[in-house]
């Protein structure tokens, strides 16, 4: 576990697009779930908001996850309620501390945010 491997107080799915084969000689995308992994959800600060709309990116939630975890741009975050697209992977500038997915919300699940 990393140093802050202590704050990594909830769990949420990861899940990846992979191509699997359509029974037809083709192939076709969906999603699949990769793991459940323990994650601390931030909220992020008006100057983050700030670059990434300056940077014309979305950016709704910042999710942590310890160092060595498996997840991608393109993934998608599924906590309680909703679905959300990892847009940028940011790595410490200090080795095992962290691992940082900024993300927008894809959809509500439900009908719920």
């Amino acid at each position: 576990m990393s140093r802050a491997g202590h704050l990594l107080n909830r769990k949420v799915e990861v899940w990846r697009e992979t191509a699997v084969d359509d029974g037809g000689g083709g192939r076709t995308k969906t999603w699949v779930h990769q793991a459940t992994e323990r994650a601390r959800k931030s909220q992020p600060t008006a100057r983050e908001r700030t670059t990434a709309d300056q940077t014309g990116a979305e950016l709704d939630e910042v999710w942590y996850f310890d160092p060595g975890t498996d997840v991608r741009r393109g993934d998608q975050l599924r906590p309680p309620g909703r679905v959300l697209k990892v847009t940028y992977i940011v790595e410490p500038s200090v080795d095992d501390v962290y691992r940082r997915a900024n993300c927008m919300l894809v959809q509500p699940l439900n009908g719920t945010t």
